[in-house]
Order: C-alpha cells, then structure tokens, then sequence
C-alpha cells in the first residue's frame, strides 16, 4: 500500500535558512576542532598571498633606489612554500572532516530509516528514502566544511584585502568596491535560482531510485510481461528531470561564476584607468599601483570563496530540507531490551564436564504464550475504511489456533498487530494478559516466531537468513531444524553449503525452499508464539505434509496462530476463527463450524472437505 502524495513521495519541505542552519551545525558540531584546524589552516595560507603584493612593492621600490633584493626574494619564497604547505593540510583537514560528517549522517540516518513505523514506510517511496542516505548525504561533504571555511576565509580575507587596499590608496578602492558592489547585486538574485534547481534535482534523482526500486522488486514479472521498454522510459524520464535541473543549476552557478570574473575584470580596467592618470600626474608612484593591481587580482581569490560558499549552501540546504524530512518521520519506540533468544530455552550445563553425554543438558521449555483481542478496531489512515471491526476473541497458550475466511476479511492484520508493526485504533490487543503497548517492543517480538505471506528471504548466505531471528544459534540448532524443514538435502546440494549466496530475495531458491527457510528461521528462534501466514502455500504435497507434521508438533509446546485460504491445512486445529469483512463471525472445531456457520460450510463445500478430515486432510 502506498498512500503517499506526490510532493510527500518527491520533494522536501523547504527549511528557512535558520533552521537550515541550525541543522547544518548540529553535522558539524561534533567535529567542530577539526574545522577550526582547517579554517586556522586556511586563513595562515590566505595570509601569505595577502603579503606577496606588499613585499612585490618593497622589491620594485628596491629595484627603483637601486638597493639589494636577494633577502626579499628568500622572504618571498619562503612565504609562497608556507602557504602552499598550510593550504595543502588544510584541505586534507577539512575533507576528512567532511568525510566524517557525511558518514555521521549516514549512520543517523540509516539507524531511523530501519526504525521507522510501517505506516510511515507504506507512504513514502523506498527508492527516494535511499536516494536521501546516497546521493543527499553526499551534498553535505561540501556544505559541511568546504562551504563553512570557503565563507570565513574569503570573508577575512577579502575585509583584510579591502583595509590595506584603502592604506595603499583610497580613492583606488571607492572605485574597485563601486564596481563590485554594482554585479554583486545582480549575483545575489541568482543564489535563490541555484537553490532551487538543486532541490528539484535532488527530488528527481529520488524519484529515479524509486523507480529502479520498484524495477529490481519485481524484475522478472516485468520481463515476462515484455515491460523492460515501458519501465526504462519511466525511469529516464526522472533522469531527464534530474538532468534539466541539473543544467538549470549549472547554467545559474556559471552565471554566477561569469559574474565573478566580470566584476574583477571591470575593476581592474577602472584601476588602470584612474591609477594611470594618478601615475601620470605624480599623486601615487608606480609601486602603488603594481600592488593594488595585485590585490584586485587577489581579490578574485576570497570573492570566489565567497560564491562558492554560497553555491554550496544553496545545494546543501535542499539536502538538508530532504534529510530533515526523514528526522520528522514517526519512528518505533526502542528500549534497551535485547533479544530473548536463547534465554527463551534456557540451558543448564555441568560445571566441569570430560565428556559430553546426553544428560547433561537439561532443556527448560518456554511457556505458551496466550493471545486475546477485545473489541480491536483497525484502520490504515485517516479516512479509509476499517480493516477490523470490534475484533474479538481468546487465544489460550499452547495449541493450534487457525484464521480462515476471504481475502480481505483482516486476517493477516491480526498478526500485523500482535507484532505492533500497528497500533489498534480501537480495543486491546494482549499477549500473556498484558497490553502489547505495555511491552518493550523487542521483548515483545523476542518471543514471536513470524512468517509472512510471501516467506521473504534476503540477500546473503543460507546461514545469515537462518539465524537472522536466532544470532546465537549453533550449528547442532540449525542441522536440527534443517532436518525437522526438510532442507538438509538443499544444503548438500549446494556448492558451498550454509554458507552458499541465495541471490537478491532468494532468487536462486524456488517458492518452496524460501517458505521452508522462513520456517525453519522462525523455528530456530524457539518462540513462545508462532505465527504463520499461509506458511505452506508454496509447498509440493509432500513437503506440505511434513511440515504440517512439524506445525502441530510444535503446537504441543508453543502457541500456534496460523492464518489459511487452503482449509485442509488446518482441519485439526484446536480451534479455527472465522473472519469476514473484518469481523469475528464463528469460533469453533472444524466439525463444529460445517455443522453451524453457514460461510464455513461454503468455503468447505468448495475445497470438497469432510468432517472427517485429519491435519493436512
């Protein structure tokens, strides 16, 4: 389900430039030393080029008296080495500052993104929720630092440039600042233009990992549907918008850029101009002029710093609106609980053992969990319709518990919200008596077993998806359970065992070997309650039978909820619930429910079922 709106799914809330900053330097903070080193850095390499003008006149002053120049020359030298050497640590500073600050924001984010609520992943887009971890985060390596020094830097420099331009001549500097100011006024509308492309562009490149999300998902449906041109257009037509944003952005930046160049190159000639006819007239020699004119091409070095700093800003706010955004997303409660497993089964060892015997271990059972819904309403989201409707009955610990009726009747709901992956709009939902919302949440899922519908298997190795639930389990658990899921023969068949790739959602696996290893990974986990959503459904008839065998087995020392569209799979459940347009209409034996609910019967007429039908008929 996806509910989302279109500027929800694409876009970002535009922050103002006071919560933009303040979020900017709640990245930077922590590595605030790190970015003074490298302003500090900067600034003593800035400083060097602001003296080579002053010592470039006192060696023309020598040159005209007729003095020596080798010590300046030294001086000079030394000077430019400096610089160099305090600009080049610097800039390895402040990239490896930045470097840290994206991979801060990295961790935060992924850290939320894992914990947010369903209801917030089934509105938004996973492939724009990446595109905020990769392409966004990555605008914060030049915001972060570069932005941050480029600003100060050109800022100082630029002020100290102007102060001794207006020693060196005053009326010089009326004429190079009544330039400047005039283009940076037209450069200052441009900054908004740059912003806003950026955003837009970010949004595109978020729409196309959406799309090549949504491809990679289902990669084989839209092959066999002949969809591959379909889909490529979908998805090059958020590049293309990437693209023209992307070009819009560049082509403001240029201008930005060009504006730059222009308001140096004005100045300079008007310098010339008026400094000549100084020159000329004898009111300044020509020492000071060679210096201004050094200083107005140095000034191009702090102004570009400045325009920078700006770009970069521009750029990185609408990152930083896209990253805010997900700050903003409601995410799951955490409690410092850890998994319950093993402690679910506890094991007693021998202090001091020489050989290993069978009686040694003693195995302490978990106890069957109980499960109740007491008038339990449910909808997905303001304005849509309930799902559940006063839901309401009792689940005692142990045994099997089976949830039949049509599609859509909220049968797997119920499981949805034991897990708490939602919250009831209405009633109560109780484990062992006790509210689920009471429960540490992963206390609470500690000691659930869960298999969903379409059994998901994840990329990595057999093993990794086996213990996934279970990460202290040992190799004597995991052949155990291989054995009790039939999928020991599949490990001998593969090339590297346990530890063999499935390929990206168990491609390399049929249907029926993901659903046994969805099993056999909730079985490892020794839950106190299992829930199967038509965990079978994919099954030959053999292996059906067999892990039906293993169910009820199971229902003997855990509690069983298991949710069925095929009613020979659970006709020896202890009890069956039947559920129709999200409400609760019988509760009884197999036997009981043909013989007094008319919609049972139906549903047993059609699938040709008897009374006399055992656990998997």
């Amino acid at each position: 389900m996806n509910t989302a709106s279109a500027p929800e799914a694409t876009g970002a809330e535009s922050l103002r430039a006071r919560e933009t900053l303040k979020a900017l330097y709640g990245y930077v903070r922590p590595h605030r030393w790190a970015v003074a080193l490298g302003l500090l850095l900067a600034l003593v390499g800035a400083a060097g080029g602001l003296l080579q003008p002053l010592a470039t006149k006192t060696l023309v002053d020598r040159l005209s008296s007729g003095g020596t120049i080798g010590t300046i020359l030294l001086a000079m030298t030394v000077l430019v080495l400096l610089s160099m050497v305090a600009e080049a640590f610097g800039a390895y500073v402040l990239e490896r500052t930045a470097e840290s600050v994206v991979l801060a924001a990295r961790r935060s984010l992924i850290g939320r993104l894992l914990r947010l609520r369903l209801t917030e992943v089934d509105r938004m887009q996973p492939g724009d929720l990446m595109s905020r971890v990769t392409s966004d985060t990555t605008l914060l390596r030049a915001v972060s630092t570069q932005a941050v020094v480029s600003a100060a830097t050109g800022a100082v420099t630029l002020v100290a440039a102007v102060v001794v331009m207006a020693f060196l001549d005053a009326v010089l500097l009326g004429v190079t600042l009544g330039v400047v100011a005039v283009v940076g006024v037209a450069a200052a509308l441009v900054m908004p233009k740059i912003g806003q492309a950026a955003e837009r562009a970010q949004a595109a490149v978020g729409e196309m990992s959406t799309g090549l999300e949504r491809v990679f998902s289902a990669f084989r449906t839209v092959k066999a549907s002949g969809a591959e041109e379909r889909e490529t257009a979908r998805v090059e037509a958020a590049a293309r918008r990437a693209w023209r944003h992307g070009v819009r952005s560049a082509k403001w930046e240029a201008v930005l850029g060009s504006a730059d160049d222009l308001a140096v190159e004005l100045a300079f000639l008007a310098v010339l101009a008026v400094g000549g006819a100084r020159v000329a007239s004898g009111d300044m020699p020509v020492s000071t002029l060679i210096a201004f004119l050094l200083y107005l091409f140095y000034l191009m070095e702090p102004v570009y710093k400045l325009v920078e700093a700006a770009s970069h800003y521009q750029e990185g706010a609408a990152a930083i609106a896209r990253i805010a955004q997900v700050d903003r997303l409601a995410t799951e409660k955490q409690d410092r609980h850890r998994s319950a497993w093993p402690a679910a089964t506890k094991t007693v060892r021998p202090a001091a053992t020489k050989t290993v015997r069978p009686a040694a271990t003693k195995t302490v059972r978990p106890r069957p969990a109980s499960v109740r819904f007491e008038e339990v309403s449910f909808r997905y989201g303001a304005g849509l319709p309930d799902i559940h409707q006063r839901v309401d009955f009792e689940v005692p610990g142990g045994g099997m518990t089976a949830f039949v009726g049509p599609s859509g009747a909220g049968k797997s709901t119920v499981f949805a919200l034991v897990e708490r992956f939602y919250e009831a709009t209405g009633g109560r939902v109780l484990v062992d008596g006790k509210d689920v919302t009471t429960w540490p949440l992963s206390e609470l899922r500690s000691v659930i077993g869960y298999v969903e519908q379409d059994a998901p298997v994840l990329a990595g190795t057999l093993r990794e998806n086996l213990v996934l639930a279970a990460p202290g389990a040992t190799d004597d658990d995991i052949r155990a359970v291989l054995t009790r899921t039939r999928l020991d023969a599949l490990v001998e068949r593969l090339p590297h065992g346990l530890d063999t790739p499935v390929g990206h959602h168990g491609t390399k696996l049929s249907g029926g070997e993901r659903q046994r290893i969805a099993i056999a990974r909730a079985l490892l986990r020794r839950p106190r309650l299992l829930l199967l959503d038509e965990a079978t459904s994919q099954l030959d008839a053999v292996n059906e039978l067999a892990l039906r065998d293993v169910i009820a087995e199971t229902a003997r020392e855990t509690t069983v909820l298991v949710v069925a569209h095929r009613l020979s799979t659970v006709t020896d459940a202890d009890r069956i619930v039947v559920m129709d347009g999200g409400k609760v209409r019988a509760v009884g034996t197999h036997e009981e429910l043909v013989a007094k609910d008319e919609l049972y019967a139906q549903l047993a007429a059609t699938q040709l079922l008897t009374s006399a039908g055992r656990l998997g008929g």
